[in-house]
């Protein structure tokens, strides 16, 4: 059974190298910063689309952040912690699993999100809840001050 696994683990390492390998330092973290930045804009506009009551029209924006985070997830290589103005702490790589766990979490929370959003109350309570909380919880484990 230890066999079986340390193959796994071991072919799942090379893939990933291979995929990194046809990626520069420099494109990963570009990449990276970007994904990040394309959800912060979208976040802004979910903010103004639902105090404006257009439910719907936040809906793919929702989607599209969720999707970003489950992609940002492979953004985190070893070769990328510095570099190419990047603002990822070190603390990414040595809390590699809490990390990945709030990308997740965040990926989750917005499909959550566009689901209670249909039947609640307070709309800005559960954006701050399902949306903004994450992002609050990144930038201040993970992400340098800027």
């Amino acid at each position: 059974m230890f066999k079986i696994k340390t193959i796994v683990v071991a072919t799942f390492i090379l893939i990933s190298q291979q995929l990194y390998a046809a990626q520069s330092v420099e494109e990963i973290i570009k990449g990276r910063k970007a994904m990040f930045s394309e959800n912060y804009q979208n976040a802004k506009k979910i903010s103004i689309l639902l105090k404006s009551k257009k439910i719907e029209e936040a809906k793919p924006l929702m989607k599209k952040i969720s999707d970003n985070y489950k992609k940002l997830l492979d953004y985190f290589p070893e070769n990328t912690k510095e570099g190419f103005k990047t603002e990822a702490l070190p603390s990414i790589w040595e809390n590699k699993d809490e990390f990945n766990a709030l990308m997740q979490k965040a990926s989750d929370d917005m499909l959550k999100l566009a689901k209670a959003i249909d039947t609640a109350d307070d709309l800005r309570a559960v954006q701050k809840e399902l949306m903004w909380s994450n992002c609050s919880a990144c930038h201040s484990r993970f992400r340098a001050p800027h």
